[in-house]
């Protein structure tokens, strides 16, 4: 019985001292998007329409992934039933010229293409 009990003890302690550390280390998703949105220095938006997308997974989510991983954007949501993209970027560190270029490279460099491009500036 106290061979269970410590057994039992034990699993406990070390449950709660790895999952404390674990919640303390990882940063909440608001402070990310506070600091995203304090970093630009000039907030723009872009939308424009994407042609040559043939489904939702492959091409638009793609397209989103790449467009969210290059710098100084902030937020990029792609509609494969719309065929439209929203673009939050900071007007400082990129133009609307360089994500269209992004857009149109993404896979065979030929597949996609960008029209009706609008840029407002924010704030």
């Amino acid at each position: 019985m106290n061979f269970a009990k410590s057994i039992l003890t034990l699993s406990l302690a070390s449950t709660l001292l790895f999952s404390c550390k674990d919640a303390a280390s990882k940063p909440t998703s608001d402070s990310t998007e506070a600091s995203a949105a304090t970093v630009a220095q000039k907030p723009e938006t872009a939308s424009f329409r994407i042609d040559g997308m043939t489904c939702a997974i492959g091409c638009a989510k793609t397209i989103e992934t790449k467009l969210s991983k290059m710098e100084g954007i902030q937020k990029a949501t792609v509609d494969f039933d719309k065929k439209q993209a929203t673009v939050d970027f900071d007007g400082a560190v990129l133009t609307s010229e360089k994500i269209v270029k992004a857009v149109e490279s993404t896979g065979d460099g030929e597949t996609y293409k960008v029209s009706d491009v609008r840029t407002n500036a924010k704030g």
